[in-house]
């Protein structure tokens, strides 16, 4: 722990967008309490933004898949113990995992075992499969931070110190969001039917899913020749990855390629086709209608197969305990199948009562989470200094 003299240190660690976008509003909400900190460790765009240090790309923690991590295993080693290294000698007030679980909860293990705080922000899927981790957790943290109320009452029943922030996302969207003045800022058409494709901010679900939703939308624009199409690449990698899956498929698409601008592409859409993942979440908080598929290699899909414990997927579906948007997995997430999904999530019925649930799930997580989340973490930094020395302006 530093003394008076020297600069506050917090640890952070993100390894993918969504963890980005957590961890910049974490920091600005942080810097409310500690002007003076300094913050590094792996971050992503946004976090950089806000004056954070990223000693690694972040690019290089995003690996899908629990086969397709092996071949770069070497590499993940080698960059965790530098990290190891790096924050056994600057000795941080906190050290706060972003998501990420397999590779944060080991570093948080070892730097609470050398005395340093720790957090965890976004809890694993402990509620859904492989239950044992919670034992490892329950060493590894201090205090987890949960997006999402059901995720709480499981840390709770196992005596780990948790907080229900709510989602950061509940407060930066609309509880209504405008339609038209999303296409009028994205410059696409103001009448008829538009279609969001997000088929992933990670190359190994782009490879996965990519040349089927471009399949899904060769087959919707033969069955419903005026139908158009948006898809907001993540990054520069993704757009390079679309445009060759789209040269190799070598068929003709209504299609408007964005950089970035995924919450205006969704809010702008009649109905979104999407990977499962965060950005589920981000298509319920824009209340459109959705389709969620996912594809992974044979053998990953037989484990998780095996794995997985809980109903459902997608969040929305998760959130509400019942199956609101339709989930296609592996074989089933075909051309032709997600083609009639979304087709059916264009019906007039269908969206108006969506919706209504939606914007109910939406306030259920709005709880100001950067705040809440800057405070929590305060809190047990001011908590292991003396009482004179307690650096939070709160």
């Amino acid at each position: 722990m530093p003394d008076s003299a020297s600069p506050l240190i917090i640890g952070l660690i993100a390894g993918e967008a969504s963890g980005d976008l957590l961890g910049a509003g974490l920091i600005r909400e942080l810097k409310k309490h500690f002007p003076n900190a300094r913050f590094e460790g792996v971050g992503g765009p946004q976090m950089i933004e806000e004056g954070f240090n990223s000693l690694f790309p972040m690019e290089r923690l995003s690996v899908m898949g629990l086969v397709e991590v092996l071949g770069r295993l070497p590499e993940l080693f080698a960059m965790r113990r530098k990290l190891l290294d790096h924050f056994a000698a600057t000795q941080p007030a906190v050290f706060i995992g972003i998501d990420a679980p397999d590779f944060n909860i080991g570093i948080e293990l070892r730097l609470r075992a050398n005395g340093i705080k720790t957090a965890h922000y976004v809890s694993p899927s402990v509620w859904a499969w492989r239950q044992n981790r919670i034992y490892k957790i329950a060493k590894a943290v201090d205090l987890m931070l949960t997006l999402l109320p059901f995720e709480a009452g499981f840390y709770q029943q196992h005596q780990v110190p948790v907080k229900f922030v709510g989602h950061p996302l509940a407060e930066m969207m609309p509880v209504s969001p405008d339609k038209s003045e999303s296409r009028r800022k994205l410059e696409l058409p103001l009448e008829g039917e538009l279609v969001a494709v997000l088929p992933g901010s990670r190359g190994g679900e782009v490879k996965m899913l990519g040349p089927v939703f471009i399949q899904a939308m060769h087959w919707l624009s033969k069955r419903r020749p005026k139908i158009t199409f948006v898809l907001p690449a993540a990054n520069a990698y993704r757009k390079r990855q679309i445009q060759t899956q789209l040269n190799e498929a070598g068929v003709e698409l209504p299609l408007t390629i964005l950089d970035g601008h995924s919450r205006e592409a969704m809010q702008a859409a009649d109905s979104i086709l999407m990977a499962s993942g965060t950005a589920t979440l981000e298509a319920m908080l824009a209340k459109r209608p959705m389709v969620v598929a996912y594809r992974m290699t044979p053998i990953t899909y037989w484990i998780m197969k095996r794995l997985l414990k809980a109903k459902y997927i997608s969040l929305p579906n998760l959130l509400a305990d019942e199956a609101l948007v339709p989930e296609l997995i592996q074989h089933e997430a075909n051309p032709e199948a997600i083609g009639k999904a979304v087709l059916r999530s264009l019906q007039a019925d269908q969206r108006l009562a969506l919706e209504k649930r939606f914007t109910e799930l939406h306030l259920q997580i709005k709880q100001d989470a950067d705040r809440v989340a800057a405070d929590s973490i305060a809190k047990l930094i001011n908590s292991s200094l003396p009482s004179t020395t307690a650096l939070s302006k709160s």
